[in-house]
């Protein structure tokens, strides 16, 4: 999980980079990347603590969301604080709890 922090933390404050057409390239796909990125890291987060409170797992997200958002708008390394990025990254952490709830119920 520390890792995957760290590798996600580098991600999303690198610099920006002019965005070239790709096939799989669509309008949103920023969102859908902070989505289910953020997805992961709050599976995986659950899987390391999994006796934490929603609320603490929920904070513990949701500010890091917030910093990362306010430290891309702040270095002027070519990205921008963008609020839905925070609402994605919110649903995403969402759902990796309730999907990590949900297979603990399901098959443990």
């Amino acid at each position: 999980m520390p890792i995957y922090w760290a590798f996600l933390t580098y991600m999303l404050l690198k610099p920006g980079e002019e965005n070239h057409e790709y096939w799989f390239m669509f309008s949103g796909i920023d969102k859908a990347l902070h989505l289910s990125i953020f997805a992961a890291l709050g599976f995986c987060f659950i899987a390391a603590f999994p006796k934490i409170r929603f609320s603490y797992f929920f904070q513990i997200i949701l500010i890091y969301a917030f910093l990362t958002e306010i430290l891309q708008e702040e270095m002027g390394l070519g990205r921008s604080m963008e609020t839905l990025d925070i609402v994605a990254d919110t649903i995403g952490c969402l759902l990796g709890y309730f999907a990590y709830k949900f297979l603990i119920k399901r098959f443990f």
